[in-house]
């Protein structure tokens, strides 16, 4: 079971990274050959990157369009940022100062991240209209993000584990140095869970992630009056 949990993890990581790298590639390298920023839109190179940094941090967009949505994936992406944070003690050595400060943060932000995911799931269950527009990869995705925050929080507060051999463990995927991990059940559920979500978060929706910074409504200046938009494959055909 150890072998087979080390192989699942490695290979995701290898998959997530080979996966995400390429998906960032396509995006760079897909023409935008219209001027369509939302408007009212910066005019202005210095405020398109205000707005982006506005959007990404603060989800401006949603907090103007529905309070309520915008509460609820505020507070699983923030919580879900400082859990990450946390996490690094476990990939580094020295552990960052840094990643010492946000330790209590974090783990308290991963009982802010399932009440997160639960308001989001309700509203795909209970809201008609967003029911009506969800499909089952959304409610899976929700449930397996669900899954893991909670069987963290479990192996946490009520099953604790040899967390100096999880670290040794995730040391070694990083240097294929591999090593054995800590003989427990939740343990391996949720670095399974985790690996699954991994090796399918290339491919899914969660990538609008780093899919925002490419979206020309919001990396785009509206300036069509003192600059005309050309894409780079049409200024190729002028020539």
């Amino acid at each position: 079971m150890n072998a087979l949990i080390t192989l699942l993890f490695t290979f995701a990581i290898l998959a997530f990274v080979l996966g995400f790298g390429y998906r960032i590639y396509d995006y760079a390298r897909t023409p935008a050959p219209l001027l369509i920023p939302t408007t009212p839109a910066p005019t202005s190179r210095v405020g398109m990157l205000l707005r982006m940094l506005r959007e990404v941090t603060l989800f401006e967009s949603l907090f103007k369009a529905n309070l309520w949505t915008w509460a609820a994936s505020w507070a699983f992406h923030v919580s879900l940022a400082l859990v990450l944070i946390r996490h690094l003690r476990y990939f580094t050595e020295p552990v960052w100062f840094w990643v010492v400060l946000a330790q209590p943060f974090g783990l308290y932000a991963g009982l802010l991240m399932v009440a997160g995911l639960a308001a989001l799931w309700a509203r795909r269950i209970f809201v008609e209209r967003i029911r009506y527009i969800s499909t089952p990869s959304d409610h899976l995705m929700l449930a397996l993000l669900l899954s893991i925050a909670s069987s963290g929080l479990f192996i946490k507060f009520l099953f604790n584990t040899d967390i100096i051999g999880v670290k040794r463990f995730c040391l070694g995927i990083l240097h294929f140095d591999f090593q054995a991990l800590p003989g427990d059940g939740l343990l391996y559920l949720h670095l399974s869970l985790v690996a699954l979500l991994l090796l399918i978060f290339p491919f899914s929706k969660l990538l609008h992630a780093p899919g925002i910074f490419f979206s020309p409504s919001r990396n785009q200046v509206d300036n069509p009056r003192e600059k005309r938009h050309l894409s780079a494959w049409a200024a190729k055909l002028e020539k």
